[in-house]
């Protein structure tokens, strides 16, 4: 992966807390990599979620509350209603 370096700001007591929590020889461009990497994964996940709520709104708009599926899921499971 190609890397680029960056210059960074943190305050000095994170940066104390980073040195206290660090893993043996873990380097703060590993743990700041990580945290990144981290942040970015929630944040899509996070946008995702919001992109499936608008949908749900649109298609609650255009069609109304749908009726719980439940039920037929259950009827299913058991065997009931299917066509093997």
């Amino acid at each position: 992966m190609k890397q680029e370096a960056v210059t960074i700001c943190i305050p000095a007591d994170l940066l104390e807390q980073a040195r206290q929590f660090r893993e043996g020889s873990e380097s703060f461009n590993d743990m700041i990599v990580e945290a990144i990497a981290s942040e970015v994964q929630r944040r899509r996940s996070l946008a995702a979620h919001q992109c499936i709520v608008a949908r749900s709104a649109e298609v609650q708009a255009k069609t109304g509350i749908q009726p719980s599926s439940v039920k037929l899921i259950r009827q299913l499971r058991v065997g009931e209603g299917r066509r093997d």
